[in-house]
């Protein structure tokens, strides 16, 4: 069984460098999907998640999604979006480290990012991170959540024990740190701040469907 992998990057460089990053980061064998624009990346999903049955010769679904976020008119940020139910990994690469780039793809349901220009070990060892699970949050990034559901005034918000977790990562710890403070294992840790950023998903396109 092969990983089926979407690339989704506008610059042909950094394509081919995020190829050598995923055929990098993964023993088995691999079914790259390579695309440029966001017709032809809604085109690649939609084969891969046959509205029925009957469909003949279906692709695979993805199992990981590189979606590229420095595209002109949010097409990244679209592509998330449209496809709120996808099952694969979605995690979006960007030039910016920046929580005004990073905390919108969160909150429609981004797994995690890859910076495009950290050295090329460095990347594969973070797609290998947030494939097994690796909380997508930097403190800056923890610290918007935490004003999101504070500014929102959210019901049924973040759990007492989410939100201890959100301060402390917020302050820079690390969920090591965290583990022991809280006196919880790194794995719980982990699981809160992912219940954390489902109900940011969550709610936010909730907010998409009122509009």
């Amino acid at each position: 069984m092969s990983v089926n992998v979407l690339i989704f990057e506008q610059n042909p460089q950094t394509r081919t460098f995020l190829g050598r990053v995923v055929s990098e980061s993964f023993s088995d064998a691999l079914a790259l999907t390579q695309v440029s624009d966001l017709a032809s990346a809604r085109q690649a999903i939609l084969s891969s998640t046959p509205a029925d049955e009957s469909s003949t010769s279906p692709q695979p679904p993805f199992d990981i999604l590189l979606i590229d976020l420095d595209l002109p008119d949010h097409a990244g940020l679209d592509l998330l979006l449209a496809f709120p139910t996808c099952q694969g990994v979605k995690i979006v690469t960007s030039l910016y480290a920046d929580d005004e780039h990073l905390f919108p793809a969160l909150k429609l349901g981004a797994d995690g990012y890859l910076l495009k220009e950290e050295r090329f070990e460095v990347v594969v060892e973070t797609l290998q991170k947030i494939v097994r699970g690796k909380p997508p949050l930097s403190p800056a990034l923890a610290r918007r959540l935490l004003a999101y559901f504070q500014e929102e005034d959210l019901e049924g918000g973040l759990s007492a024990v989410e939100r201890d977790v959100l301060t402390h990562l917020s302050r820079g710890f690390s969920v090591k740190e965290v583990a022991g403070l809280l006196k919880l294992r790194w794995l719980a840790i982990n699981g809160h701040i992912h219940a954390a950023c489902k109900k940011l998903s969550e709610s936010a396109r909730a907010s998409e469907r009122l509009r």
